[in-house]
């Protein structure tokens, strides 16, 4: 199973990650129903009732639920080219996280799921940390850069301040 476990989380093998799709401003989000599918529930409204409790999950944790979960409707071919309405609810990755949370237990491809998301959960994190870091350290370059010629040396009680500053608390 450790070998299964890391052919899922290694590249793009994993099946979450076939699935994952990306909107217009490349947010990642997953449809419900392909979840559904991956995670062996053969019947939609059975996995329905995870959403249910995923969806309170994250009410109880002080979440939005509209910013993790939206429920759309999606038109799909029946055969013979009839077509028809299904509602799907497109889910974020804690949205996704939750609902693996609430999946059943006794499925292999569930505990699968609990790990990928952890760990893309991580990485996620790692790489938003990172790139606050970097942020970081470009605004204090970019500060230095702007005082650096303000903050020269000075003659003891000479102060260097703009004209507007000087002027007001003189």
């Amino acid at each position: 199973m450790l070998k299964e476990i890391s052919k899922i989380t290694v590249g793009h093998a994993s099946p979450f990650e076939r699935i994952k799709r990306t909107n217009n401003a490349n947010n990642e989000y997953w449809e419900s129903r392909d979840l559904a599918e991956v995670l062996e529930y053969t019947q939609y409204r059975n996995f329905e009732v995870v959403i249910e409790k995923a969806n309170l999950a994250c009410f109880n944790s002080g979440h939005r639920i509209k910013d993790h979960f939206t429920d759309v409707s999606k038109m799909v071919e029946i055969g013979s080219g009839a077509t028809r309405e299904i509602n799907v609810t497109l889910l974020s990755r804690y949205a996704c996280y939750l609902v693996i949370q609430n999946a059943d237990p006794n499925k292999e491809i569930v505990a699968q799921g609990q790990t990928y998301f952890a760990i893309q959960t991580r990485r996620q994190d790692l790489a938003d940390r990172r790139i606050e870091d970097e942020r970081r350290v470009l605004l204090r370059e970019e500060i230095r850069r702007h005082f650096a010629p303000s903050l020269s040396f000075r003659p003891k009680g000479e102060i260097s301040c703009p004209e507007s500053i000087a002027t007001t608390y003189t």
